[in-house]
């Protein structure tokens, strides 16, 4: 007993693997509470000191939530507001983090929690993953969730009433030709808004026409393109339901430069209600999604888990409602 048993020692005669036996010792999320018994056992029986226990012994958490966000954007601000918000009156401060988005912009989220998770956060948030499941070292709680099945807690918006009320708003107006800008295909929430669009058209009897269908990935510059394509068709529309807010401006400010006036010549309606839908020469029609209350909610979500408590549900919806502005109006 010469040299001084290492981690590696105390693993083997655990039973479990080092990495298991990191976590345990600094009292991290994941291992089972008999397991982190039977391991901080074994560190007694064996003797066994290193600054990583050392630093377990003195309850090595950060107090420090992360939120992922693919953006800085006006909505995932909006979710940060609310995090913040939940936050107000606990320990915890709160970490906004945007990582690299390389190969395609996929999976960056799985870099930045091997990053980030149990050195510099106790808990993370995901906005808008690009995976459908992540696992790292502390609890996750997603927002607007990837399509699919995920093992991760989420919180959504019901995107599909949402769109199915906007589209049979317009289609209330008048309008039976009426565009669709979809959002990302990879997210529930913009599957959900096409699904509604079509089911509020079929519900009115009007047929579905993927001619008036455009993807824009909620990315401004390709909104743009599809937006021009769309209005420049033999029939275009009459209007344009937009996947969310900064989509439907930028269907606007299309609109605007081929001479179209708002809402004579083109009704738009987004979906969001970020700040900028009131900014503007005029206000844009838009469901209302809680945005602050996604956060708000996926935050306390995930201090439940954080506390090792289980969760009443896990996945929420939260209502949407129509917000009727100046963009909107019956067809010539």
């Amino acid at each position: 007993m010469g040299s001084r048993p290492t981690i590696t020692d105390v693993a083997r005669a655990a039973g479990v693997s080092a990495a298991t036996v990191s976590k345990a010792v600094n009292g991290r999320y994941g291992v089972a509470p008999d397991t982190v018994e039977r391991v901080l056992q074994v560190v007694a029986q064996l003797g066994y000191e290193s600054s990583l226990v050392a630093s377990s012994m003195r309850s090595r958490r950060t107090g420090v939530i992360g939120v992922l966000v693919a953006d800085f954007e006006p909505f995932s601000a909006e979710i940060m507001k609310g995090v913040g918000r939940a936050l107000r009156d606990t320990h915890y401060d709160l970490l906004a983090y945007s990582g690299s988005r390389q190969q395609n912009g996929e999976g960056w989220e799985r870099r930045s929690l091997s990053r980030l998770s149990g050195t510099l956060i106790d808990g993370v948030i995901m906005v808008t993953p690009t995976v459908v499941g992540a696992s790292a070292e502390v609890p996750i709680v997603a927002v607007d969730p990837h399509t699919g099945r995920a093992d991760l807690p989420t919180v959504e918006s019901d995107s599909f009433a949402g769109a199915r009320e906007a589209t049979r708003y317009l289609l209330e107006l008048g309008h039976r030709r009426i565009g669709f800008i979809a959002g990302r295909p990879d997210l529930r929430s913009s599957i959900l808004r096409d699904a509604g669009y079509r089911r509020a058209l079929s519900d009115a009897g009007v047929a579905y026409d993927p001619s008036l269908v455009r993807v824009g990935m909620y990315q401004p510059d390709v909104v743009r393109e599809q937006a021009r394509a769309l209005l420049a068709q033999t029939r275009p529309p009459t209007a344009v339901f937009a996947a969310n807010d900064l989509s439907a401006l930028a269907v606007i400010d299309v609109a605007a430069g081929m001479g179209l006036q708002i809402p004579d010549d083109l009704s738009v309606i987004g979906f969001d209600d970020i700040p900028e839908a009131t900014q503007g020469p005029v206000s844009l029609t838009t469901v209302r999604q809680p945005m602050q209350g996604l956060g708000a909610t996926a935050a306390g979500m995930l201090v439940t888990l954080m506390n090792g408590e289980t969760l009443e549900a896990t996945h929420v919806g939260l209502a949407t409602r129509l917000v009727v502005r100046g963009t909107t109006a019956p067809p010539r």
